[in-house]
């Protein structure tokens, strides 16, 4: 047996082990009216004025809501005029503070401001449907730590085949959405997009401050805060929530790209066997099929992307045959997520920023094992079983 075929066949293997995962899933969150907890929702923002306003609406319009605060993270546009009209509270962004990233330190000052007991962070492209802040809360009786997975808005054959071929390099490097038993640390996956959590436990753990430097900043609070014990969850959403990330193919591939290999948050060897299963399991097959010579593997890989790329259908808004076009584009993935793993963009909303610290080994998401705060539970109340978010 030629040795490209045994690592084809490894790498296929732990692909497999990772995508059957996805057979003991957690179900969707269901909507949920009124909670116990008073729902504080922070709104980081730079230069949003073409886009917040949907956002905006539908949160004032929940009535679980009990504050909108939006952080004027120093918009250059009618960002912050277009939320005080709109009846959102909005936080003037003090300056950048060197060694952060703007997100970062937006969210941070929110979170400060804030008056709470729970803080949904929410992206100004997410578009958050009746009952999903009641569902967040609710799911903190089981977690820590949650954040949403939604529903793609993609408009357009390429741009949602490009985004679909994407998104499966995240399912076959870290597995399916929802997962019912909780991954090592350093596979735990976060989407920024939309995040829940108790204030005072956030803010007792300094968890924005130790990831003030991470251009990938959902993930790596995830699993710097899951190395620290806390229960961290990352639950379908799909129903109450879309996010309409990108206008085009080519941005999608400009900048979900830039974030999608997760560099700075995977320890060098893994990102390096990561991108070579993706490789060998994705790109490869396909590449092999156009040149009219695959192996019994290939065929069988192809036929496992395919199934995979049905089931992706429902991670969509309105699903086209983009999405099962989508393994055809796996090889241009592989070259992005290649490129990107070698050349890191640290640009961002019109900043730059100086290139920062990658996991070493033992940590998680590059945060020292020294001087971690107690997990939420131990601060006082009991840490409850991560399942019971299921309910």
């Amino acid at each position: 047996m030629r040795p490209l075929t045994v690592f084809q066949a490894v790498a296929a293997l732990a692909v497999g082990v990772r995508l059957a995962r996805g057979r003991d899933r957690l179900p969707p969150l269901a909507p949920v009216g009124a909670t116990a907890g008073r729902i504080s929702v922070v709104i980081p923002a730079r230069d949003e004025e073409g886009r917040i306003g949907p956002c905006l609406s539908a949160v004032l319009a929940d009535p679980a809501v009990a504050e909108v605060l939006v952080v004027d993270d120093e918009s250059g546009d009618g960002t912050a005029r277009l939320a005080a009209d709109l009846g959102a509270k909005v936080v003037v962004g003090a300056p950048l503070p060197e060694g952060w990233v703007g997100k970062q330190w937006a969210l941070l000052q929110g979170i400060e401001a804030a008056g709470g007991d729970i803080v949904v962070t929410l992206d100004a492209d997410a578009r958050p449907a009746p009952g999903l802040f009641g569902a967040l809360a609710t799911a903190l009786d089981g977690y820590d730590l949650v954040s949403a997975g939604p529903r793609f808005v993609c408009g357009g054959i390429a741009e949602q085949a490009l985004h679909a071929s994407f998104l499966a390099t995240l399912v076959y490097r870290s597995g399916p959405i929802g997962p019912s038993s909780a991954p090592a640390p350093h596979r735990v996956m976060a989407n920024g997009q939309c995040m829940a959590f108790r204030r005072t436990a956030m803010l007792s753990a300094g968890g924005f401050g130790r990831v003030r430097g991470h251009m990938t900043d959902d993930v790596a609070l995830a699993r710097t805060l899951a190395a620290d014990g806390w229960a961290v969850g990352f639950l379908d959403a799909g129903g109450l929530l879309e996010v309409d990330m990108h206008e085009s193919a080519a941005e999608v591939w400009r900048e979900w790209g830039r974030s999608l290999p997760l560099r700075d948050v995977t320890g060098p060897g893994r990102q390096a066997a990561d991108l070579a299963a993706i490789w060998l399991t994705a790109a490869l097959p396909v590449l092999r099929l156009a040149a009219g010579r695959p192996t019994r593997l290939d065929l069988g890989l192809l036929a496992v992307r395919l199934l995979l790329a049905g089931a992706l259908r429902g991670s969509y808004t309105r699903p086209g045959p983009g999405v099962l076009l989508s393994p055809l584009l796996d090889p241009l993935t592989a070259v992005r997520l290649t490129q990107a793993t070698l050349r890191p963009v640290r640009n961002w909303r019109g900043r730059t920023y100086p290139r920062g610290r990658t996991c070493p080994k033992g940590t998680a998401a590059g945060v020292t094992t020294g001087d971690r705060p107690d997990r939420p539970g131990r601060a006082g109340r009991p840490a409850p079983p991560a399942r019971s978010a299921a309910r």
